[in-house]
């Protein structure tokens, strides 16, 4: 059933396409999609191309292509996208067939497409009685040759599904779907069960990944839980849907771990008129994979632990500094201790913030909120110092958080003594991402304004520590007078790049 003339309604992705272009809803689209997130395990069951063919509304005869997957363990047959693909009158009349018959229909004569031979068959999909869509299967026939135990095995229980499908009986709702860190497909290994639980097929893969796991006996005619449950020496943690999906009672996933070696195991009852014939277990041997994970988890542990003991010590410094600032007669040398101090715990900020989290960045909306409230806080023994934030920072790398925070703690500090030398002022950071690299902020305090004849850099410690940050982080810097009175200061950075998110 070569799909021919292109459909002008093309559109990206199977919600949107069947949201404009079909009047399937609700539950009926999300059984399509539950079928779709499924249907690789089956295109490499039957080592074929699979289409999926859904109607135009308020049409009985008029089909298009919704979507298409190709084998991943053999050769396929449309290189070309399908998608949006009308199907033509001959194809139509085999699919509406398909469709009022409920039933499948396999194709006698062989068809060519691209110079390759092609067997196919059309299987309804079915829920509550109602054919939703048509599945269609495309076997290459030039790649097939005489078929080994695995590959009838594999066809044989792809078979099975294809009956279900056409019965409304699968897919399963509430069953696990997607590509989940270590799940199992199809060339990672099958295991086939009876409805009593006993092996009656495993692949060379899943005979493996059995006998890495500890069982060095026979297993076909063994009862596959006993076999696993068997070599778990660690009883503390064991998963409840462990016996379910070693009998393939329940459609879940599970993982075994013993001696090192990690499986994830994944069952898919098989039906047949609602009732329970056995199950296919597709199972992957994850130790690698679950191996990294740990390290991942101690470097992650380390890093955090860093971050934390920096931020400690950082704090000491700051306490050191406020001690020694009270000792110290000199009311300059006082004032530099003092605001030394704050500089320090303005750092520890950022490094508390990321010893709380898995990434490299932080949200820096909350370091700067925590950081301008004790900078309130000290400003308010010489008059209330009210502050707003504008806007958002959003998220930064932590080599720009600190540098940041130091700007803008010390801008408002600035701001801080000038607005409330008159009994109380305030202040309002406003932040602006034009883009992911491009950050403006602008600080505007109510105060006395600029002193006669600043020059930016070359006065206090605080403007030339400013200048310094700023530059590091690409950018310029604009002091001016605000109306009607006080100063605003406005300055440009240039962001790193975040790094991809750990925690995701």
């Amino acid at each position: 059933m070569r799909p021919a003339r292109p459909y002008a309604a093309v559109v990206s992705t199977l919600t949107e396409l069947l949201t404009e272009a079909t009047d399937l809803r609700g539950r009926d689209a999300e059984w399509l999609h539950l079928l779709v997130s499924d249907w690789q395990m089956l295109a490499d069951l039957w080592v074929s191309d699979l289409v999926l063919w859904v109607r135009r509304p308020g049409t009985a005869q008029e089909w298009f292509v919704a979507t298409h997957v190709r084998p991943n363990t053999g050769a396929l047959v449309f290189y070309d996208d399908l998608v949006g693909r009308s199907a033509d009158e001959v194809q139509c009349g085999a699919l509406q067939r398909c469709a009022e018959g409920r039933r499948i229909l396999s194709g006698t004569e062989t068809v060519r497409y691209q110079e390759s031979s092609v067997r196919e068959q059309a299987v309804p999909v079915v829920r509550k009685g109602r054919v939703l869509a048509v599945l269609t299967r495309h076997t290459n026939l030039d790649a097939m040759r005489t078929p080994s135990r695995l590959e009838v095995r594999y066809r044989d229980t792809a078979d099975t599904l294809a009956g279900m499908i056409s019965r409304g009986e699968f897919p399963t709702v509430g069953a696990p779907t997607g590509m989940r860190r270590g799940a199992p497909r199809v060339g990672d290994g099958v295991i086939l069960l009876d409805a009593d639980g006993q092996v009656l097929y495993a692949s060379p893969n899943a005979t493996s990944a059995l006998h890495r796991l500890g069982h060095q006996e026979e297993i076909i005619g063994a009862d596959l839980a006993r076999i696993v449950s068997d070599r778990i020496t660690d009883h503390t943690v064991v998963d409840e849907a462990l016996v379910l999906v070693l009998t393939g009672r329940a459609p879940w996933w599970t993982e075994a771990e013993a001696g090192g070696v990690s499986l994830t195991m994944r069952a898919i009852p098989l039906t047949d008129a609602g009732t329970r014939t056995g199950a296919l277990l597709l199972v992957r041997d994850v130790s690698e994979l679950r191996r990294r994970d740990r390290e991942l988890l101690t470097k992650d542990a380390t890093i955090r632990e860093i971050h934390h003991r920096v931020k400690n010590n950082l704090q000491t410094v700051a306490a050191l500094l406020r001690l020694q600032s009270r000792r110290v007669g000199d009311a300059g040398a006082k004032t530099a201790l003092q605001e030394a101090g704050r500089r320090v715990a303005t750092i520890a900020l950022v490094h508390d913030t990321l010893s709380q989290t898995l990434d490299d960045d932080v949200d820096f909306d909350g370091v700067i909120s925590r950081a301008l409230n004790a900078v309130a806080e000290v400003a308010s023994e010489g008059g209330r110092l009210d502050w707003r934030l504008e806007g958002s920072f959003g998220r930064l790398g932590a080599e720009d958080a600190t540098t940041l925070a130091m700007i803008v703690t010390e801008l408002v500090q600035n701001a801080a003594e000038h607005g409330v030398a008159d009994g109380g002022g305030s202040v309002v950071v406003e932040a602006r991402r034009s883009d992911s690299s491009t950050l403006t902020v602008t600080v505007t305090d109510d105060g006395a304004g600029l002193p006669e004849g600043f020059r930016p850099g070359v006065g206090g410690l605080g403007t030339q520590i400013v200048q310094a940050f700023v530059q590091d982080l690409r950018g310029e810097i604009v002091w001016e007078a605000a109306r009607p009175r006080g100063t605003r200061v406005r300055f440009v950075a240039r962001l790193r790049p975040l790094r991809p998110s750990r925690s995701s």
